[in-house]
């Protein structure tokens, strides 16, 4: 497909913070494949096969994943991007990586890290998306970090719109190889943003009712999904009724996704670069006005009905309390951290702390709790509710 006007281009990045060394150049890839695939070699990437998405370590193996989650978003957002014109990879490496900030155990240990850090700078999973592919993760001989193209740094930093006010991991990051944190961002980024919430939205009814924390009846309380129901049963009136709830969630994906391409195409007309889509002023991909209203009565929908319920919000009290004592642990006896990082560890706060954060960031659930069990000496218990 014919790469549109307003499109991320692959042949005139803006560089990378460490010049490359173009000799032995490993096949013919564009710039920003070079990144998606950067992205997936990683072992942060890896790491997310066993992180938590909704469930907390849950006992199943049908259940989302970060990893999973990411691969969802990844798929969705190439549809969009390709018929849009956007460049695919660029929006592909942004979906794969916008999560690779997140903590064990998702918003529950980015909470109990926030609390930690409260007096050394806090803690934001945005944020250590970028200090993991910029400064942590690091294979190369050459250079610290995956070395990633600026298009695709800049996507990462703001892919939620202009950072007005960035937390110090992110203005230590910008300062280095600054971001332009008051524009917004290229569609490739916003569709990547947008296309998040259509998985999460979506895929989290999937596990919610697989959990049975959600029920049929309890969406037909949003006019939204009733409608949607009724025409599924109506295609379907014989299919078991698991397969009418997973045709209603790939129903709900599609119309959405078409929403945001007509949508996206009316606000991009007159557009003739990827510069004025930075100099827009606004976001350009997203919802309409009316999906934008439906798309937020169906997140507070599943805020009060599977996010918040009781069993989830227990589960996650334990998590918080497994990465509180990891980091109070850690704290106060270095030794207990391996030799790898004990020997990098500053003397110094904030950025002893911080260190710290960082190895607790990148655990996978499995690994906080093993490391929890080993310190503590007893296993910690009722984490899964799945």
């Amino acid at each position: 497909m014919t790469r549109a006007i307003y499109a991320a281009d692959p042949s005139a990045p803006r560089g990378r913070e460490f010049a490359l060394d173009r000799g032995g150049s490993r096949g013919p890839r564009s710039e920003f494949q070079r990144d998606r695939d950067r992205i997936i070699h990683s072992m942060s990437f890896r790491r997310l096969r066993s992180k938590t998405q909704v469930f907390i370590a849950p006992e199943g193996d049908h259940y989302r994943t970060r990893m999973t989650h990411s691969l969802e978003v990844a798929q969705v957002a190439r549809v969009i991007a390709r018929a849009l014109g956007l460049d695919e990879d660029l929006t592909e490496a942004l979906s794969l990586a916008h999560d690779l900030g997140h903590p064990p155990f998702g918003h529950a240990g980015e909470s109990a890290l926030g609390e930690a850090m409260q007096r050394h700078g806090g803690f934001c999973h945005n944020a250590q998306a970028l200090r993991t592919v910029m400064r942590l993760e690091s294979p190369y001989p050459e250079h610290e970090g995956l070395n990633l193209s600026w298009d695709l740094l800049e996507g990462l930093a703001k892919h939620n719109g202009p950072v007005a006010a960035p937390n110090w991991a992110l203005a230590e990051l910008d300062e280095a190889f600054p971001l332009d944190l008051g524009q917004w961002p290229s569609l490739e980024a916003q569709v990547a943003a947008v296309a998040d919430d259509i998985a999460y939205d979506n895929h989290d009814i999937d596990d919610g009712l697989r959990a049975g924390f959600l029920t049929v009846e309890d969406l037909l309380e949003l006019d939204f999904l009733a409608d949607q129901w009724r025409a599924v049963e109506k295609r379907f009136p014989h299919a078991p009724r698991d397969r009418q709830l997973r045709e209603l969630v790939r129903d709900q994906i599609g119309l959405m996704v078409n929403d945001v391409i007509e949508h996206t195409r009316e606000q991009v007309k007159g557009v003739g670069s990827v510069a004025e889509v930075r100099d827009a002023g606004r976001q350009l991909a997203g919802f309409s006005p009316g999906m934008a209203v439906e798309e937020r009565g169906l997140k507070k929908f599943m805020y009060q009905r599977l996010y918040y319920h009781t069993d989830q919000v227990a589960a996650a009290e334990r998590a918080r309390d497994v990465v509180a004592r990891l980091y109070a642990a850690y704290s106060q006896d270095a030794s207990l951290m391996p030799d790898e990082w004990r020997a990098s560890l500053p003397k110094d706060n904030p950025q002893r702390s911080r260190v710290i954060a960082d190895f607790i960031a990148g655990m996978s659930d499995r690994f906080a709790i093993e490391r929890c069990a080993a310190i503590y000496g007893e296993r910690p218990g009722g984490l899964s509710n799945v």
